[in-house]
């Protein structure tokens, strides 16, 4: 009951906070991209707790279980990302719009921006659904409750919590949820090494597969790890969404030197304990091998801060990814097609009532995936293979016309739903078939075509920062 106390009281908390700063919510500014008022102390929160979800504390530390050191190819495409959206932050922010769509229309044209859109509630609210699956799990542990009803309660929470304020509620109790998450982490390691007499004990208790750098994986396979964490979040609307949110162009690139640090730091340690899971239980449920740590290897007050974490890996994960496609529904269809002229007041209230909608939507997934790990490849290279090839080409190559970026992202959606569904053939990942057509389309249309004119690519590599 302590861990349910604590769970409910953390909780509480964060509803509080965010109606607290729902009062300020006044504008389509406010709710999308935080009046664009974001320091670089908060942004590096926002961006630490949104990427560092379920899909790490849950997927990434059940395979770290599974396959051990190896387990670190899941998240080298994310280190390998961050660098490069360094250089491209605070050109993003110059740009100051909503979405990636946004973008997308700028540089190609409006099917681009809706195929883009498309992509993103797909493979988002696939995301957002394993964080209410992930929730569950964490309920059923602290509770006995069912994991089915688990999930309910998480899905009522995120959709309720994320419609309150949007950006201006989920980016500063992201900032809270990043602390707890970075303290209730590192206190939970000492302890769980101390239960198996420490790295000499762990070493002696783990195959040896585990202590290699590929495990028990071919080349092709740790890459079929690394590709869909390094596209997604190459071209990951909630980042490109803080960083229209910075104050500035110079508080974008900033952010950005924080969070790969943090990034770094979180996700290695999340391996670590799933390791050091793997000689404290041998025969567990991969994936709750840090909830069950935490439940039976750590003191009751150390416990509830751990659990806090795994809460505010949660909530901060699933908030953001559900803000994202409701924003981009909202500014990108129903702004853009529907209702161009619609007030501030109304983009507000739809987009709220747009939040519950697809908040329902991602609940609805649950049943088509049977692990978190699943999940999150398929919504990862969804994303990943349609939007980012076309996406980088507008920052960074000038020769990229419409024709080739819009056949890029209805090429890489198509691929990804049709090897998807026919089981992986040849047991090949998703991600290499789907991102070859991708890119193939992107590069040959292209270069078929007339050379884009130069007002076409101008602004996008134009300098963000005047010195």
């Amino acid at each position: 009951m302590v861990y349910f106390w604590a769970t409910l009281t953390y909780l509480v908390l964060l509803i509080i906070v965010g109606a607290w700063r729902s009062t300020v919510v006044k504008s389509q500014d406010d709710f999308m991209v935080a009046g664009r008022r974001l320091s670089a102390n908060v942004l590096v929160g926002t961006l630490l707790a949104t990427w560092i979800g379920s899909g790490s504390i849950i997927a990434g530390a059940g395979l770290a279980y599974e396959k051990g050191i190896s387990a670190i190819w899941f998240d080298i495409g994310v280190w390998i990302a961050i660098v490069i959206l360094y250089l491209i932050a605070g050109r993003v922010r110059k740009f100051a719009q909503y979405t990636v769509p946004d973008i997308l229309e700028a540089r190609y044209n409006r099917y681009a921006r809706v195929l883009a859109t498309i992509v993103t509630i797909i493979a988002y609210t696939a995301i957002v659904s394993y964080q209410f699956r992930a929730g569950g799990m964490v309920l059923n542990l602290v509770t006995g409750l069912p994991v089915d009803t688990g999930m309910v309660l998480t899905a009522l929470f995120v959709i309720g919590y994320t419609m309150l304020a949007g950006m201006i509620s989920v980016a500063y109790t992201d900032v809270v949820n990043g602390i707890i998450m970075i303290l209730g982490l590192v206190i939970a390691l000492p302890f769980m090494l101390n239960n198996i007499n420490g790295w000499e004990g762990l070493s002696t208790a783990l195959p040896a597969s585990h202590l290699e750098p590929l495990g028990n994986m071919t080349l092709i396979e740790a890459l079929g790890y690394t590709l869909p964490t390094l596209l997604l979040l190459l071209g990951e609307s909630g980042m490109y969404q803080r960083f229209f949110s910075a104050r500035d162009e110079r508080t974008a690139k900033r952010a950005v030197v924080g969070w790969i640090f943090g990034t770094i730091f979180l996700e290695t340690l999340i391996i670590v304990l799933g390791i050091v899971g793997h000689g404290l239980y041998s025969d567990i449920d991969p994936e709750m091998v840090i909830l069950h740590s935490v439940k039976n290897s750590l003191p009751i007050a150390v416990g509830c801060l751990a659990l806090a974490a795994i809460v505010a890996v949660i909530v901060s994960t699933a908030d953001s990814f559900l803000l994202v496609p409701s924003t981009n529904f909202m500014r990108d269809i129903y702004q853009r097609f529907i209702n161009p002229h619609a007030s501030q007041q109304q983009m507000v209230h739809l987009s709220r009532v747009v939040v519950v909608i697809l908040g329902i939507v991602a609940f609805l997934q649950l049943r088509f995936f049977e692990s978190v790990l699943e999940m999150a490849l398929y919504a990862y290279t969804m994303y990943g293979v349609a939007i980012t090839p076309a996406l980088l080409a507008c920052f960074f190559w000038k020769r990229a016309t419409t024709a080739g970026g819009v056949c890029s992202i209805l090429g890489g959606m198509i691929v990804t739903l049709v090897w998807e569904t026919a089981g992986q053939p040849l047991e090949l990942p998703t991600v290499y078939p789907a991102l070859s057509v991708s890119l193939s389309l992107l590069v040959v249309v292209s270069l078929l075509g007339a050379k884009p004119s130069r007002t076409q690519w101008q602004p996008f590599f134009e300098d963000a920062l005047s010195d």
